[in-house]
């Protein structure tokens, strides 16, 4: 491979060639020559050893044996520093937001009518509150962990170890760096669906990416394997119980993914998947304040701020139907007594599914609205503000006697956890949906068909579970 700097001795001879004549050509240019090929050769030599390197690498990172295990450790090491390093962000912005800036802003509005400051403060603000506090702080470092691996070039890598599975369910392997993208929020992931060109596959990306967990999902997974299924352990493998529920939970959603994705490939979307053709690029160390703008003000501030949109109109949604009464009893206690006989069939309660009713704008207020109902419908003192105002609990012990006492079981527990994986996307993502589709028909698809497996797997679940027990 030539470099800039040989061609240049080359043309610089050529021209010598061409205005002194062959002779003094020869003279003058031998030398130019000469240096040329020298430089040729040390770039020629650089840029092989590059390869040979990135060759070596590659032996590896794709192989059949280490390929995927290398992978799962990366993405569960992405994860991991997630959840972790969110925590103590989450904690501040809740802290700011519910527990110092809400109690200020409840006693500026004291002089507005009571309906007007619920649906203001304790409605919108309460529910756009918990939004942020929850949302923010793990996107903000997942996407610039997934951009980084992005600039580093190991994204690619995934698509190529993931091409065949793709393939065998008529998808395109490139579904795997959206699939990835969907774990820090499907509305992101469905945006990243645009890299593949085929039309049809591109549709299968997008209709099928609620399978990953978000980030909004990731808080009541964690929550409810610790208390339920964790707790089953003893205390010292209590945590490694709950890790290996909420893997289990997510590896769930991938393989759903595939179901999914073939199964629309042979229905609606039949085709043939097109050829792959990958050009790997090269390891390259990658830049810093790109992948900072790119993942900050493009991925998070986009999507959260879309988010913030949904969440304003669901908190006053949430107050108002917790504070208008028909004859003496509010619309939320009717409605949740109306969905409970649907909701025990398929192991939940009328309670989850007014719950996840209300939050759709939102995953994230989908606990702090379960814990307000629960303490509506059994009418118990003591614990959180007043009616429609969501809140939390001082500790996970009070969080487990909340639950209990709204009838939760082992069952319920993990019930939820799955319809978490199995429900609607959130109005951030149906909305993002159809600006990228075009199409209604196939925005109700990608709203309807994670429902449908979740309430198939969920009555089969119930069922078997109310039969053996």
């Amino acid at each position: 491979m030539e470099s800039s700097a040989s061609r240049k001795l080359l043309d610089k001879a050529a021209f010598l060639r061409s205005t002194l004549g062959d002779k003094i050509h020869d003279h003058y240019a031998a030398g130019i020559y000469h240096r040329a090929s020298q430089i040729g050769a040390a770039v020629t030599s650089r840029d092989k050893k590059r390869y040979l390197k990135d060759e070596k690498i590659d032996k590896i990172i794709t192989s059949k044996v280490w390929g995927f295990p290398i992978m799962i450790a990366l993405f569960t090491l992405v994860i991991w520093l997630t959840i972790i390093g969110a925590n103590y962000p989450s904690s501040m912005l809740a802290t700011l937001l519910l527990d110092d800036l809400y109690p200020v802003l409840k006693g500026l509005a004291s002089g507005l009518p009571w309906w007007l400051s619920g649906v203001l403060i304790d409605g919108m603000y309460l529910a756009t509150a918990w939004v942020i506090s929850v949302m923010l702080p793990p996107m903000a470092i997942f996407f610039p962990m997934f951009t980084l691996l992005e600039d580093l070039g190991y994204l690619p890598r995934v698509a190529f170890n993931l091409d065949a599975l793709y393939k065998k369910a008529g998808a395109h392997g490139k579904q795997s760096l959206s699939m990835m993208m969907g774990f820090g929020c499907n509305a992101a992931g469905v945006i990243s669906a645009r890299i593949i060109d085929s039309p049809r596959e591109r549709l299968i990306a997008i209709i099928t990416n609620n399978f990953s967990l978000c980030n909004g999902r990731w808080p009541t997974i964690i929550i409810l394997s610790s208390l339920f299924i964790g707790a089953l352990a003893p205390a010292w493998l209590g945590g490694f119980v709950t890790a290996l529920a909420v893997v289990g939970v997510a590896s769930l959603g991938v393989l759903l993914t595939f179901l999914s994705a073939w199964m629309l490939s042979r229905s609606v979307l039949k085709g043939e998947a097109s050829a792959f053709s990958l050009e790997l690029p090269a390891y390259r160390p990658p830049s810093i304040w790109q992948t900072i703008y790119t993942s900050l003000i493009d991925r998070t501030i986009f999507v959260l701020w879309r988010a913030i949109i949904f969440a304003l109109p669901a908190g006053a949604v949430i107050w108002l139907s917790s504070n208008i009464l028909i004859d003496g009893t509010s619309i939320a206690v009717h409605m949740i007594n109306m969905l409970d006989p649907i909701g025990w069939f398929i192991g939940l309660n009328g309670v989850i599914l007014l719950a996840y009713i209300v939050a759709i704008p939102a995953n994230e207020i989908v606990i702090p609205t379960i814990l307000m109902l629960t303490v509506l419908s059994t009418g118990i003192t003591g614990t959180g503000v007043e009616a429609g105002v969501m809140f939390e609990p001082d500790n996970i012990g009070t969080l487990k006697e909340l639950l209990n006492a709204g009838g939760w079981t082992l069952l319920t527990a993990i019930s939820v956890m799955l319809f978490s994986l199995m429900h609607n996307p959130c109005s951030t993502t149906i909305y993002t949906i159809y600006k990228e589709t075009k199409s209604v028909k196939w925005t109700v698809v990608a709203t309807l068909m994670p429902i449908g497996f979740g309430v198939t797997i969920l009555v089969v679940l119930a069922q078997l579970w109310y039969f053996f027990s």
